[in-house]
């Protein structure tokens, strides 16, 4: 018996190298031939051949190892390949890199290595080797009541404008991917939210269900938009007004179904109250409700089909992603709301370190008239131009495009003076980039909004680190239609 070891660290794959090594040996196996099953012996099979006649392994046990917390079926599940499967050899070792990308993009571990461990005849052994993340993270919590870094700078870098609190977060709670969210958030917000999501419940691993439930109450809300800048309400500046101008509840069940490696479908459900002080009727009469009411009580349901096909999700060089969300909010006039949302990102990896990424986005409501608080397109969440960060745009229809070109110029790693084997450095990767953005939004209720209801372009220059535990930090230059030029900060993954 002969065993041959080979590897796949960072994406570098010796296929040609490997598949005459190996083919060359097998044709050499010493003593009787042996089947497909690595049975010896006169009585074992020929070698099997495909259709174009090329030779079959046979792919005999798959190891896991370096996880500690995650359970082996979790990782086999995220494989290209099974135990029992026949495949060509050099088609194998491309579906290794294709695997290990799909282990890194459950963001469960921080390394990955498929080798071939060995082979006797024609069947092989497999290794996976992974190194686990911390999955557990009791932190200290603090975060911007505003949107984005440009918005609180406008507020005068207020420290008032900041909530805290406690965050614990499981990500793998009891190793099959479950995750596990608790806040307890004080300060310009008051927040408790519990939820739990089980992507695999049932023996076939494509079933899984969650559920969250959440309360929250806020001091200052944004009650309007004038010049395409939000205009703020403070309950703390009104001398009537409440402890908080607006409370939330709400409480949703979703079920998963994941058919394939790449696809996965959620179905949602759930009921939500919200109540608003009566004061902010006066600033608009039409924020909540299209009747002016000051609480409104509605259930959701939602669909949701996500498919991620990319070497890194968080910052892909190559492959796509795509989104759709279809959303029915209410069974009322008052606060009924068809929403079709579609968002998708095509990377293609370049010569010389370089990569280009597009991204289309578009999102419909129906009917156009909406309240106001189901009126926000632009500037809200990640849709949004690069270079238009002091403006908000609402609207009911809205599409978006994103071009960025990328060069990657350093790659390295920095060592940490603590002695552990799986967190001992953080990995950087800088990329320098150009970008430009075009998007249009319908807005029927538009007042004082010159932004609205027109075509929009930027452009710009930047610089993305890659770090650590998904974390991309991006620094842009940006200039948009109207001339103006500026520098911005996001902390935002891809997708």
């Amino acid at each position: 018996m002969y065993t041959v070891k080979c590897g796949i660290i960072n994406g570098s794959v010796v296929a040609v190298r490997i598949v005459v090594v190996l083919l060359c040996l097998c044709a050499r196996v010493k003593g009787q031939p042996m089947d497909a099953n690595g049975i010896s012996g006169p009585g074992a099979l020929k070698p099997p051949y495909d259709a174009g006649g090329k030779k079959l392994f046979f792919i005999r046990n798959i190891s896991v190892t370096g996880n500690k917390h995650t359970k082996d079926y979790i990782v086999k599940r995220e494989l290209l390949f099974k135990e029992q499967d026949s495949i060509v050899l050099n088609e194998l070792v491309d579906q290794f890199e294709l695997s290990r990308e799909q282990l890194i993009n459950t963001r469960l571990f921080n390394t990955v290595v498929i080798r071939l461990k060995g082979f006797e005849g024609y069947g092989v052994d497999i290794e996976v080797e992974v190194t686990e993340r911390w999955y557990i993270f009791p932190v200290p919590y603090f975060n911007l009541v505003d949107r984005n870094f440009q918005t609180w700078a406008d507020q005068g870098y207020s420290l008032s404008r900041i909530n805290y609190g406690l965050k614990f977060i499981h990500f793998n709670t009891t190793g099959r991917k479950d995750q596990l969210n608790l806040f307890v958030i004080s300060g310009y917000t008051k927040q408790l939210l519990l939820s739990y999501n089980q992507p695999y419940a049932d023996k076939s691993l494509k079933y899984g269900y969650g559920f969250t439930v959440g309360y929250s109450g806020v001091k200052e809300i944004n009650v309007n938009t004038v010049e395409n800048k939000q205009i703020f309400l403070k309950s703390d500046s009104i001398k009537f007004a409440g402890k908080f101008l607006q409370e939330n509840m709400t409480v949703n069940f979703q079920v998963n179904y994941r058919p394939r490696i790449w696809t996965n479908h959620v179905f949602q459900v759930g009921y939500n109250w919200v109540k608003i002080d009566p004061v902010v009727l006066d600033k608009n009469p039409k924020y909540l409700s299209k009747d002016g009411s000051t609480a409104v009580h509605y259930p959701e349901f939602a669909y949701i089909l996500k498919y991620v096909n990319a070497d890194y999700a968080p910052y892909m060089q190559k492959g796509r992603i795509a989104q759709i969300n279809f959303l029915r909010r209410g069974v009322t006039q008052d606060v009924g709301m068809w929403l079709l949302k579609v968002k998708g990102t095509q990377a293609w990896k370049l010569p010389k370190n370089y990569s280009y990424a597009a991204s289309v986005g578009a999102v419909i409501k129906l009917p156009f008239h909406q309240p106001y608080t189901q009126q926000r397109m632009f500037g809200y969440g990640d849709f949004y131009l690069r270079g238009l960060e002091k403006y908000v745009i609402d609207g009911a229809l809205g599409a978006v495009v994103n071009q960025t070109l990328r060069k990657k110029v350093a790659d390295f790693n920095f060592r940490l003076p603590i002695l552990s084997k799986t967190h001992d450095h953080i990995p950087l990767r800088i990329y320098l980039k150009t970008y430009a953005d075009a998007g249009i939004s319908y807005n029927k209720n538009s007042v004082n909004n010159p932004l609205d209801n027109r075509f929009l372009y930027t452009g710009g220059v930047g610089l993305d680190v890659v770090t650590l535990y998904d974390l991309v930090l991006r620094f842009e230059g940006s200039v948009n239609q109207r001339g103006e030029a500026g520098f911005f900060f996001h902390v935002k993954n891809e997708f």
